[in-house]
């Protein structure tokens, strides 16, 4: 099996672009929204450590904000719980797809959190900045510090973007979906 990692920025595309590879995609950012919603353990720890933030179920994603808005070291309090469930759902879901010519991963701290593998094929999504700070402008929760935060615990664009073995270049078209078959022609 193939693993294929998506890299990129915050908006750039990465999640749709995954989608168009044609094979299992494993979510990171979709997997949290799904603990947040039906993991009642993990509220449990998270309500443990922060119940200012979590005090009813499911989670609501405001109140996750509210939390990493409010103190710095939140974000790190909730991602040592969060995080580890992900890891523990994306190994299921590997060992599910095992047979699969290809998977892809769409986990926005993949190299981050050292979840790649050195085989694995990364392919970074770029797309220019204004379009992406026009597509977040759109999004229900954009918030210009959250975002900000969420760079912070990011690696560099410029060191993820050396590390890939492909480029897609996100002018949020066709044209951008056309380059998946030529990535998927080279590494199959």
């Amino acid at each position: 099996m193939i693993r294929i990692g998506i890299l990129g920025d915050i908006g750039s595309g990465k999640s749709f672009l995954a989608k168009k590879f044609g094979f299992p995609v494993f979510s990171a950012d979709s997997e949290v929204g799904n603990i947040y919603k039906k993991d009642k353990k993990i509220f449990k720890r998270l309500k443990k450590i922060l119940p200012k933030y979590f005090y009813s179920f499911p989670i609501e994603k405001k109140n996750v904000l509210e939390a990493i808005l409010a103190k710095k070291n939140n974000l790190d309090k909730i991602t040592k719980i969060v995080h580890i469930e992900v890891r523990r759902r994306m190994n299921i879901f590997l060992l599910k797809n095992r047979n699969k010519k290809a998977v892809i991963l769409d986990i926005p701290l993949l190299l981050e959190n050292k979840i790649n593998k050195k085989r694995d094929i990364l392919v970074f999504v770029e797309a220019k900045n204004q379009e992406i700070l026009k597509r977040l402008k759109k999004r229900n929760n954009f918030n210009k510090k959250l975002i900000h935060k969420f760079k912070k615990i990011q690696l560099p664009l410029a060191y993820k973007k050396k590390r890939s073995h492909f480029i897609i270049k996100n002018d949020f078209s066709y044209k951008s979906v056309k380059n998946i078959k030529l990535i998927l022609n080279k590494v199959l």
